[in-house]
């Protein structure tokens, strides 16, 4: 299962997908990767508007706030899978 979170500077909703991501992936020892728009400007294009973005296997599912149970229940399938 690769889980990304795309974030930007300065961001309140950014910080907070931060930590339920921190928070639900510590309960499976599930890995995550944040990507910023500062690197990657194409996407700061693309999602400009639903920024914080995850990214599960490269399709986004989530975005604006990461809801818990929904990652869990993700997390959860991608692992039984």
């Amino acid at each position: 299962m690769n889980l990304k979170l795309l974030t930007k500077p300065q961001c309140h909703l950014c910080a907070a997908a931060r930590d339920t991501m921190n928070e639900i992936t510590g309960e499976y020892d599930v890995a995550w990767e944040e990507i910023s728009t500062t690197d990657h400007p194409e996407l700061a294009e693309q999602f400009a508007e639903e920024i914080p973005v995850l990214f599960v296997d490269d399709r986004q599912r989530d975005f604006w706030v990461i809801d818990p149970d929904r990652l869990r229940r993700m997390i959860a399938a991608g692992l039984d899978a």
